[in-house]
């Protein structure tokens, strides 16, 4: 159990399906984890919930079930969730394939300043090179793949 809850704390993960719970709303997906973390505050985790969904501009669907969502609404959902606990890392799979320029400029927005916050390392995989000048460091994976192949071969 504690190995568990060590990982809710200091892991926040965003998928690239986003694996929200269909049953319940965005406002209790958001607040999920911190509900698995016994003795969270209430008023604090509904405060953080709505900083964050303000900040990723879905606060007017905090009450709607995934079902009745857009998929870049869903994708905000599951960032925020990833976030809600203050993660020391943030894993995230192609956080900005279901947004608009204005959410993708939002979502980063939000994730690198919740990183910075708190020192967090932040390590995305996108296709998107639009984005890749708002990071510190960018691996291209294809680029890695050609040296290895290029050794592979002497």
């Amino acid at each position: 159990h504690a190995a568990r809850a060590q990982r809710r704390r200091q892991l926040g993960l965003v998928f690239q399906e986003f694996e929200l719970l269909e049953y319940i709303s965005a406002r209790e997906n958001i607040m999920l984890a911190r509900h698995l973390d016994p003795g969270t505050d209430e008023s604090v985790l509904r405060s953080r919930c709505n900083s964050l969904a303000a900040a990723a501009g879905i606060e007017h669907l905090l009450g709607r079930k995934p079902a009745r969502l857009s998929q870049g609404e869903r994708q905000r959902v599951a960032i925020c969730r990833a976030l809600a606990p203050r993660p020391e890392l943030i894993l995230c799979d192609e956080p900005t394939g279901n947004l608009d320029p204005t959410s993708t400029t939002r979502v980063l927005d939000l994730l690198i300043s919740e990183a910075r916050a708190v020192g967090a390392t932040l390590l995305m995989v996108t296709h998107n090179h639009g984005i890749l000048d708002r990071f510190d460091r960018v691996l291209d994976v294809q680029a890695f793949k050609r040296v290895l192949a290029a050794g592979a071969g002497a």
